[in-house]
Formats: C-alpha cells, sequence, structure tokens
C-alpha cells in the first residue's frame, strides 16, 4: 500500500505558475512509477505528465508540453507537476497516481495501470 497526498493547488490567473506536490508514504516510493491526472468538470479524467521509477523518463499530453515539467524526489518521496504558462484550459482536480513496477524505465500513460491515487487537488486558471 502506498498513500498519496496531493498539495500546491490554488486559484491563480492565466499566465501565472503553480507547483504541485505529491507526498507518498508506506512502500517503497521509488518502486513505483508515478503520473498525474487531471478531471476538469463534466469531462473525463484525462492523463497529464508521468515519470518513471528511476531512469526519470518523462511523456507529457500534448496541451502542457513545453509548459508543465514532471519530477520527483525519491528522498523525499514526492512527486511534483511544475505548471508554467497556465491557460484557463488547465482549471481541473489534479490527482497524483502511483504504479508498483519492476522496470525502471518504463512510464505509464492510462488511468487503468494505476493502483493508488491521491484525493485531488483544485487548480483554477481564471482569465
Amino acid at each position: 500500500q502506498v498513500q498519496l497526498v496531493e498539495s500546491g493547488g490554488g486559484l491563480v490567473q492565466a499566465g501565472d505558475s503553480l507547483r504541485l506536490s505529491c507526498a507518498a508514504s508506506g512502500r517503497t516510493f521509488r518502486t513505483f512509477a508515478m503520473g498525474w491526472f487531471r478531471q476538469a468538470p463534466g469531462k473525463e479524467r484525462e492523463f497529464v505528465a508521468t515519470i518513471s521509477r528511476s531512469d526519470f523518463n518523462t511523456y507529457y499530453v500534448d496541451s502542457v508540453k513545453g509548459r508543465f515539467t514532471i519530477s520527483r524526489d525519491n528522498a523525499k518521496s514526492t512527486v511534483y507537476l511544475h505548471m508554467n504558462s497556465l491557460k484557463v484550459e488547465d482549471t481541473a482536480v489534479y490527482y497524483c497516481a502511483a504504479k508498483n513496477t519492476d522496470l525502471s524505465g518504463v512510464y505509464y500513460t492510462s488511468a487503468f495501470e494505476y493502483a493508488y491515487w491521491g484525493q485531488g487537488t483544485q487548480v483554477t486558471v481564471s482569465s
């Protein structure tokens, strides 16, 4: 088991930046690939970014490439989502997720791959 707690959301203006954090506790963090997903009102949950467990390979949905950066600090058992140049359409509840894996360089983009989820943090971007 691993418990995930997101933080860092808030209300910002378009063009601003935010950093989301997801602190993990329980099982060894470095054995998990991590992902960020988001869900806007009336829409399905959407993949945003993912990072492998130790080689730190990353992948992003096209709409955030060049603006968002996912990173992790295995010593702090924390994954981050740095969000720059925020747009109104980035407004959503952001969730972090964890997948236990033996594969060091592999990342996962499907929500179905992830067994563990945080409670979410709201990000609202105003125009």
